[in-house]
């Protein structure tokens, strides 16, 4: 029998520094393993992607969409077995610019931290092999597109 897919959707969010240099949103969840990921959550009944990941970057990170500059072009979706769990995951992210670089983050009470991070830090951050890839997916992207 095969396992029930639980589905989510969420940004990767983007912003470049003063020095010109990408960092991306991390959050720590506040429950044990306390992983850090890009905001992201399960979808309602009869919700998109898409609006999936509009709703949980704004109740996690208190970031609205109209603050972001939304990627259409990249689209990954990541799909794993999380452990001790009776299910499987799959989670669309997209690319998402975030204007206005100090736009400031407000965690909901799921997440304890949060962290602005180049590529090398953001991948050891985020520890799961599937999370570090999709951030080399996504800065190979944006150099390649030669993101402003």
């Amino acid at each position: 029998m095969s396992k029930v897919v639980k589905k989510a959707a969420g940004f990767v969010v983007y912003r470049k520094n003063c020095d010109e240099i990408i960092e991306y949103l991390l959050m720590q969840a506040s429950y044990a393993n306390y992983h850090w990921t890009p905001p992201k959550g399960h979808l309602e009944e009869n919700e998109s992607n898409m609006d999936a990941a509009i709703r949980e970057t704004d109740e996690e990170a208190g970031i609205k969409l109209k603050d972001l500059c939304v990627d259409h072009n990249f689209e990954k979706v990541l799909k794993y077995d999380p452990k001790d769990k009776p299910f499987s995951k799959q989670v669309t992210y997209w690319l998402a610019r975030l204007i206005n670089p100090d736009t400031p983050v407000v965690l909901s009470n799921e997440h304890q931290d949060y962290k602005w991070l180049p590529l090398i830090e953001a991948k050891q951050v985020a520890a799961y092999p599937e999370m570090q890839e999709l951030f080399d997916d996504c800065e190979n992207y944006l150099i390649k597109t030669n993101v402003k």
